[in-house]
């Protein structure tokens, strides 16, 4: 079993933020392995296959900087390790609509993986990032993740999206080495660090 996680806050006032675009990432997931998302304890969950593999989809309903302790409660429900867990999240780092996949670091500056780092007490688990880019000069950052998207940053964020999902079914199929391979690159076909 794989337990996936997207990142953002509760409530109809986020969900349409660039925080959000974890969950946003888990709904689109949802709807495309026909699983039904509902809210259940501290998560937006649902259960079914991808393929042989048995998949847990969670969008946390607490707040983004206190996702580590509801977290560290569903891997015990389900008995899982953090090598098991995937947590799909924004990316103020990457330009708008960029993915990159990492196995364990740091937590760049991101309160929920800050938050689940310390739940957890070791950073070895996957992290599916989606960059939303950065603030305009003297933009507070937290206001600005805490923005509603435009228009035009969801026709970016829409095929993101969708790769999204792509990279969620390699690295269960073929692994987190094989997905970072073929998703950690930039449109004209030139990997990015592995940062």
């Amino acid at each position: 079993m794989r337990l996936i996680l997207g990142l953002g806050n509760p409530g109809k006032t986020y969900a349409q933020t660039r925080h959000n675009v974890g969950m946003w990432a888990v709904e689109r997931a949802a709807a495309r392995w026909s699983i039904r998302l509902a809210p259940r304890g501290t998560a937006q969950r649902g259960s079914g296959r991808l393929g042989s593999e048995l998949i847990e989809l969670a969008g946390t309903l607490d707040w983004m900087n206190v996702s580590g302790p509801p977290l560290k409660g569903l891997l015990r429900e389900f008995k899982l390790t953090p090598d098991e867990l995937i947590v799909i999240h924004d990316d103020l780092d990457l330009e708008p609509g960029r993915l990159r996949i990492k196995q364990a670091g740091g937590d760049g500056g991101h309160n929920g993986i800050k938050s689940i780092v310390e739940a957890l007490g070791t950073p070895q688990f996957v992290r599916v990032k989606i960059g939303i880019g950065r603030p305009a000069p003297g933009q507070d950052s937290a206001d600005y993740v805490l923005e509603p998207v435009t228009k035009d940053e969801m026709a970016v964020f829409e095929p993101c999206l969708e790769r999204a999902v792509d990279a969620l079914e390699c690295l269960i199929h073929r692994g987190t080495s094989v997905a970072m391979n073929q998703f950690n690159v930039r449109e004209r076909g030139e990997v990015t660090s592995d940062e």
